[in-house]
């Protein structure tokens, strides 16, 4: 089975950082962020990011454009938040999802974005959910260097919604509700 892993760079050391993806055993990071570069890590800033990466042998990747979770578009927004559901529906983010997965058939891929917490990242709440749906296996690497799947996800948000089982309604529910809370919101 094709597998995606997911990584936030959050405001880990560079060798730390190097240290999860290598014991991940990741070739490749693509990068979702809509802006890649960092004020506070400037380590994590696209160009030396990945040169970093290159002296490490993983290779990079920008997917900020078509899987990014700021959308330049402003119908991809509901009441001035990105709308995840919208924004899968896009044709550009059809096909960064499938040259994401196209990588992964010959790659050990991590998905790269800033927010430490898989729940409070558009990678796992929009794209990891979407490439589940297609039926890639998604594994989210922890801080602490452990993994949770995307069912693990989806099991911990139906429990913070009260939810039994893996109802679609329920999980959709749950998915909407916490993508809102931590999408990204246009300044008014």
């Amino acid at each position: 089975m094709t597998a995606v892993f997911t990584i936030g760079h959050s405001n880990h050391k560079p060798e730390r950082f190097l240290g999860l993806l290598e014991d991940a055993g990741i070739e490749m990071v693509a990068d979702v962020r809509s802006t890649p570069t960092s004020r506070r890590m400037p380590w994590f800033s696209q160009a030396a990011l990945a040169k970093r990466l290159h002296a490490a042998g993983i290779s990079y990747a920008f997917f900020g454009r078509e899987l990014g979770g700021r959308p330049a578009d402003a119908a991809l927004f509901t009441d001035g938040v990105a709308d995840f559901e919208r924004m899968a529906a896009t044709s550009a983010f059809r096909a960064g999802l499938k040259r994401v997965a196209a990588e992964a058939l010959w790659l050990r891929v991590a998905l790269m974005c800033s927010e430490k917490e898989p729940l409070d990242c558009h990678r796992c709440l929009l794209i990891g959910r979407a490439l589940h749906a297609e039926g890639i296996a998604v594994r989210h690497i922890l801080a602490d260097g452990g993994m949770v799947t995307q069912m693990d996800i989806e099991r911990e948000l139906l429990a913070r919604h009260g939810g039994l089982g893996l109802d679609e309604d329920a999980l959709a529910t749950a998915y909407r509700d916490r993508a809102r809370k931590i999408a990204f919101r246009r300044a008014r």
